[in-house]
């Protein structure tokens, strides 16, 4: 009845709420008032943050608050995150392409932009075939600056990745920008070294059978298989494109 008379929506009405007790400590946030900011940090997430990453972006909003309440509330509401999967390996290291020595040497802590980008590739089932997702991340903002999207696994999928960050940014060529990568054959194709060459790019590859080496990369499926695509099935290339890039965007400003 009161969201009526105010003219404004009950979700609208209860985080006005929530904010109130927010910002009068003599009262105390109650656990009505936390439940909202804990649904609301659940939602944004899709379901995927469990009570850790919830506890921290309650922290991120102003919201102080023990971890052991947060927990507690979650359970007792029945509100949880979801878990892991595994998935498969797709890098084709079995080539005699060259090899780039590996000059990241896992130095992830970069501290400009545009001084160190990784790239990957992983996949995504639908009912038409695999879709497969390359991606360009920079250390420094752990952003992702670049993307591609195609039903084969080729040179091209890479390389549309890094022209789109290239774009993107415009980093100068005399910067010595390094691109590290694993040893797949698209990564180690002529026609990507050409334009890595063409922009001033310096290559960076793992050592063999070392997904340490790229830990940054693997890092970034992995939230994006649990926080959008874990438990989802999609009919088309089409409609998992739009899911992911959906998740690419709300990624990047998340971060």
């Amino acid at each position: 009845m009161q969201c009526r008379v105010l003219g404004v929506s009950a979700t609208g009405f209860h985080c006005h709420q929530a904010r109130c007790a927010v910002n009068c400590p003599q009262r105390g946030l109650s656990d009505a008032a936390l439940l909202v900011h804990i649904r609301a940090i659940h939602a944004r997430s899709r379901g995927s943050y469990g009570w850790p990453r919830i506890w921290r972006g309650l922290l991120a909003d102003g919201v102080r608050v023990g971890k052991e309440r947060v927990q507690k509330l979650m359970q007792l509401h029945g509100i949880c995150g979801k878990g892991k999967r595994r998935f498969k390996v797709t890098t084709d290291s079995a080539h005699d392409l060259p090899i780039s020595e590996n000059l990241l040497d896992r130095q992830f802590a970069v501290k400009e932009p545009d001084k160190a980008w990784v790239g990957d590739i992983t996949y995504i089932p639908t009912d038409e075939g695999w879709l497969f997702l390359a991606v360009v991340v920079d250390l420094f903002s752990r952003q992702i600056v670049g993307w591609s999207m195609d039903e084969r696994m080729k040179s091209s999928l890479v390389i549309d990745a890094l022209r789109m960050a290239w774009f993107k940014r415009h980093p100068q060529k005399s910067s010595g920008l390094l691109f590290h990568s694993d040893r797949g054959s698209q990564y180690a194709s002529f026609d990507f070294r050409h334009v890595l060459q063409g922009y001033g790019i310096v290559s960076s590859m793992s050592r063999r059978g070392n997904c340490w080496d790229n830990a940054c990369s693997e890092t970034v499926f992995g939230s994006l298989k649990v926080e959008r695509l874990h438990g989802l099935r999609f009919k088309t290339r089409r409609a998992a494109k739009d899911e992911v890039i959906n998740w690419l965007l709300w990624y990047n400003q998340e971060r």
